[in-house]
């Protein structure tokens, strides 16, 4: 159930609407299988098996799953296949087919082929925080993350979202912790690291090992800024932050394990719970580390 990246929108702060409202309105964008001569296809889906509405809500929270699924044809069983037809023709006809020819084949064998390749989807996770003004992306990939944005603001009149955006420059920020050695209230600098130069390629990465505080100086002093940091919050959840403000490898300590494995209840109360659990301590996550960063950017500067 949990989020494993988050790319995280801003909502308007006078925006709310109903699950049912919401459900309704992506309705004319529900997933259709690929089918025909069509390469891909891309709708909301039920974020839940065996849902039928496009929204599921918990206590005011909405989840939400965008489906994408494509065709596998591989350009090399394309060009198998013509090879194949190129021959047989050149046998018959004595003479190869010309451009104008081979390229109306290949189309032909793309055509033929398509309606019997294979499938592949995969979803999305969007989660919607309307109280908070939270909109976040369960996505590694910032073009995932533009799909979700662009399609609601084609499904929903008057949406609007924008990235999250803090007022100071995250690296230097991040930087500055590891060169004072000190985190910022209610996190902890875990054992994962990567400064890089400034206008270059150089780069030092850290991995499960100690960021010893002199060597974090001396690269730092040398004109390297850190770019991606593993943090760990009040305990509770570990995560990786980049300079682009995308929170990745997002993990729920043993505390949070241990306390929500007693509920002992079935799989559709478990998938509740799992979900309040989730939305309440990355709301309160977000909004911590917002402030670690330096607070929100203001109004202009976003």
């Amino acid at each position: 159930m949990w989020f494993r990246n988050l790319i995280v929108f801003r909502l308007p702060r006078d925006w709310r609407v109903s699950a049912d409202a919401l459900s309704e309105s992506l309705r004319s964008q529900a997933f259709t299988p690929v089918s025909g001569l069509a390469l891909a296809s891309m709708g909301w889906a039920p974020p839940r098996e065996g849902d039928v509405d496009l929204v599921h809500p918990v206590g005011g929270q909405l989840l939400l799953a965008l489906r994408h699924e494509k065709k596998l044809l591989p350009a090399k069983v394309i060009s198998q296949v013509l090879k194949q037809r190129v021959e047989r023709i050149e046998e018959e006809e004595g003479f190869k087919p010309g451009r104008k020819r081979l390229k109306e084949l290949k189309e032909q064998v793309r055509d033929e082929l398509l309606p019997r390749a294979f499938s592949l989807s995969s979803d999305t996770r969007v989660w919607i925080d309307p109280a908070a003004g939270w909109l976040v992306v369960d996505a590694a990939s910032a073009a995932k993350a533009d799909d979700v944005s662009g399609l609601l603001v084609k499904a929903i009149d008057g949406f609007s979202a924008r990235p999250l955006r803090v007022a100071g420059e995250i690296a230097t920020t991040m930087t500055a912790w590891l060169s004072a050695d000190e985190a910022p209230a209610g996190f902890t600098v875990d054992q994962d690291a990567e400064l890089r130069a400034r206008g270059g390629k150089a780069t030092i990465r850290y991995a499960n090992q100690s960021l010893e505080h002199d060597d974090i100086v001396r690269h730092t002093r040398a004109g390297k800024q850190c770019t991606r940091l593993a943090l760990t919050w009040a305990s509770r959840v570990s995560f990786m932050l980049t300079d682009k403000l995308e929170i990745r490898r997002v993990r729920p300590l043993d505390v949070l394990k241990e306390s929500d494995a007693a509920a002992g209840v079935g799989a559709d109360e478990r998938f509740d719970a799992d979900m309040t659990l989730m939305t309440g301590e990355l709301s309160i996550l977000l909004t911590d580390l917002v402030e670690a960063l330096g607070g929100e950017a203001p109004k202009e500067e976003r």
